[in-house]
């Protein structure tokens, strides 16, 4: 992860957190914010600096697709599953839930389960699906350039991962373009950290 980012990140965390409480609760009478973008361009170190900022605003949880998605050819179907298990009942004021997938052991493991919180933060490659759009107070699209991504990719995951990161990035391609995500968000975020305008307001 680039320095310049790192540095960034935390005042970028907290005006999202201040924006996002600014706004109508939407999940049942609370918020949401979903922080979706391609692999590798800096959604999980958001989504941490976003729910450590949102401490001190009310209870809050970081949720990551990592552990929904059922395995590296399991992005097209997480979305209704997250909208059935984890949104549709948090909308209702209900604990919502999800299956851990075990990447170790490449199956579906135990359900997890969450009671409802005053900020969830869901960050990860389909996060932001429209099927629970309504449901989403802030959705925030992370982007970087093609080349940092896969370098962070590879970084984080080794050298022997290559080829299904690359499948993944096909993936994730037709599914973010078929779901408009970037054009749906309210947010916009350089993931390097380097631009002048690092947020950017839709």
């Amino acid at each position: 992860m680039s320095g310049s980012w790192e540095r960034r990140v935390g005042d970028i965390a907290e005006l999202l957190v201040w924006t996002t409480y600014g706004q109508q609760p939407t999940l049942g009478g609370r918020r949401l914010i979903c922080i979706d973008g391609p692999a590798g361009s800096g959604k999980t170190t958001l989504g941490r600096a976003v729910t450590e900022a949102a401490a001190e605003l009310g209870t809050s949880r970081l949720l990551h697709m990592d552990n929904m998605y059922e395995g590296w050819g399991g992005l097209s179907g997480v979305s209704e599953r997250v909208a059935r298990d984890l949104v549709s009942p948090l909308a209702e004021g209900r604990s919502g839930r999800y299956q851990r997938y075990d990447w170790h052991r490449g199956v579906l493991a135990e359900w997890r389960t969450g009671a409802p919180v005053d900020l969830l933060v869901l960050e990860g490659v389909a996060s932001g699906a429209a099927a629970y759009d309504e449901q989403n107070t802030t959705l925030v699209w992370v982007e970087a350039p093609r080349e940092l991504r896969i370098e962070r990719g590879i970084r984080r995951d080794g050298e022997a991962v290559r080829p299904k990161w690359m499948a993944w990035m096909a993936d994730e391609e037709v599914v973010l373009k078929r779901e408009r995500t970037r054009q749906r968000a309210d947010v916009l975020v350089d993931g390097t950290g380097e631009s002048d305008q690092a947020v950017v307001f839709v």
